[in-house]
């Protein structure tokens, strides 16, 4: 059972790329959230990610919660098999996409990533990120920054898994690189306090980082939980 949320998504080409290389979920009746973002440079990583919301947002949620995890990261697994294979068909590289994902239940809530794509929680006028990066460390070498996992780069997947027990009012932001590029934590906290309404703090995000350079695709997704 899904509890009371609201929920609102969007996601945009930014002033710089061609074309839209993130795609997101967003379906309230199965508790489930996602952002994915194709990796830029890469052949096919809208491909990539629209395959990962595609394929998750078929999924059937039966069972408990422990059942809905394993499903997702079974389907995980296989779009990572899918995406290697389909890169040495093409002869590219590499077609890989990072992800970031939210998963209610009754009492409590899971996030999930892989990658560079962030979660926060914000209640009571705190901040709080919930997932860390999967890059090589910060010093100045040319690796430094560099991603470690990706749906699609390595012949197997490990998703990375918070559990969170939200409260009434606890609101959670799912977003792609491209708004952190934009936006600085200080910046979402802020937007944060000043906007209970997923939809409006939704449209101030996009308003801010669109007035900037928007140098990379945005997309975010924000959850309220209600109850």
């Amino acid at each position: 059972m899904t509890p009371s949320v609201r929920s609102a998504g969007k996601t945009d080409t930014g002033k710089v790329r061609r074309r839209n290389e993130d795609a997101i979920l967003v379906r309230d009746d199965l508790g489930l959230w996602v952002v994915a973002d194709g990796l830029g440079g890469h052949a096919a990583g809208d491909f990539a990610s629209g395959i990962i919301v595609q394929r998750l947002g078929a999924l059937n949620r039966q069972g408990d919660i422990d059942d809905f995890i394993e499903a997702i990261e079974d389907t995980l697994q296989t779009i990572n098999a899918d995406l290697r294979a389909a890169a040495a068909s093409r002869s590219v590289e590499l077609i890989a996409s990072t992800v970031v994902m939210l998963v209610y239940d009754r009492d409590f809530a899971l996030c999930g990533w892989v990658g560079d794509s962030h979660a926060y929680t914000f209640h009571d006028g705190a901040l709080r990120r919930l997932t860390r990066d999967h890059v090589r460390g910060d010093g100045d070498g040319p690796d430094a920054g560099a991603l470690t996992r990706a749906i699609g780069a390595d012949d197997h997947v490990h998703v990375d898994w918070v559990v969170m027990v939200p409260r009434p009012g606890t609101r959670f932001i799912l977003c792609s690189d491209g708004v952190n590029k934009e936006l600085s934590d200080d910046e979402l906290h802020e937007a944060c306090r000043r906007h209970d309404e997923p939809h409006q703090l939704l449209d101030n995000v996009f308003g801010t980082a669109l007035s900037r350079s928007a140098r990379d695709n945005i997309s975010a997704v924000i959850v309220g939980w209600e109850r």
